[in-house]
């Protein structure tokens, strides 16, 4: 049992819903119970037999995944994690931070580069370059050889080198989506534009469940508008407060005390890059009190 935090770890990363990774941290669990007691003592790293089953699970996971997703309503952004001390209902945080740390490799924008991958490429990369497994050990979980495996996480490390820019230190990623909350709660659109870059993108996931736009919005001034009609419709009803979005400063609208949406941020260069909106309830069950 000592083995869940580091599986849930790997399954969040590997399939971006904490929610599908204690499914199958839980299944892995199912298996090994059920070898015989004669199996189970055979077994000469009970930690590696439950890693790679774990990673087969995911993979598996990963593949029906895509197909779902093909239903899905509107776009599917990474389920959002609040920061070890912001987990409500439990204390102190204590059971999140215990079941996956919170790092570079759980950022947004880092989960959603990895959504782009192939789950052959995602696995190999996040076995290989996160937790630093060799080839070898990833060849078993993946089935392939070491050397196609190498490839795979070849290709995924460009992935993630051409889609990512260097982000801004914490302190300065917080005082960015400080100054965007205050201009939205002002309703000055000119700050706001001030604080895009150019180029930047929006995208909301509510999954049918929750009303929000369905397509991307590109551009600063078409995003500020759109953040001015929302503050407009929905700040008189709702608060915003600042909190640590998987690992990174973000916003948190709630209304009566019940998180409604979590707003995730990549700021580059001292601007905002990308605009995360996760309003799909069903992804907001981290941030509820039990």
């Amino acid at each position: 049992m000592s083995e869940r935090r580091h599986l849930t770890n790997l399954a969040y990363r590997l399939l971006g819903s904490l929610a599908e990774a204690e499914d199958a941290v839980q299944e892995t669990y199912a298996r090994w119970y059920a070898l015989s007691r004669e199996q189970r003592d055979a077994v000469e790293s009970p930690g590696a037999w439950l890693t790679t089953v774990a990673g087969r699970i995911c993979l598996n996971l990963l593949g029906s995944a895509r197909a779902r997703r093909e239903t899905y309503v509107g776009e599917w952004i990474p389920e959002p994690l609040p920061g070890p001390a912001e987990w409500p209902g439990r204390a102190g945080g204590a059971d999140p931070a215990d079941r996956v740390t919170l790092d570079e490799s759980v950022g947004m924008a880092f989960l959603v580069v990895l959504e782009s991958m192939t789950p052959a490429e995602r696995v190999a990369f996040v076995l290989h370059d996160v937790f630093r497994y060799t080839f070898s050990e990833v060849a078993g979980i993946v089935g392939r050889t070491p050397a196609a495996c190498r490839q795979l996480a070849s290709s995924a490390r460009r992935r993630v080198r051409a889609a990512r820019a260097p982000a801004s230190p914490v302190a300065r990623h917080a005082s960015v989506v400080r100054d965007f909350k205050q201009a939205w709660e002002a309703k000055d659109i000119t700050a706001l534009i001030g604080l895009l870059d150019p180029d930047a993108t929006a995208t909301a996931d509510g999954g049918g469940r929750a009303l929000t736009f369905l397509h991307p919005i590109e551009g600063a001034e078409p995003i500020a508008r759109a953040w001015i009609e929302l503050a407009h419709r929905a700040l008189g009803t709702t608060t915003l407060a600042e909190r640590t979005v998987n690992g990174q400063p973000g916003l948190v609208a709630e209304r009566d005390g019940i998180t409604q949406t979590v707003y995730a941020f990549d700021v580059a260069d001292d601007r905002i890059k990308h605009i995360w909106v996760i309003r799909n309830p069903e992804k907001l069950r981290p941030w509820l009190t039990d």
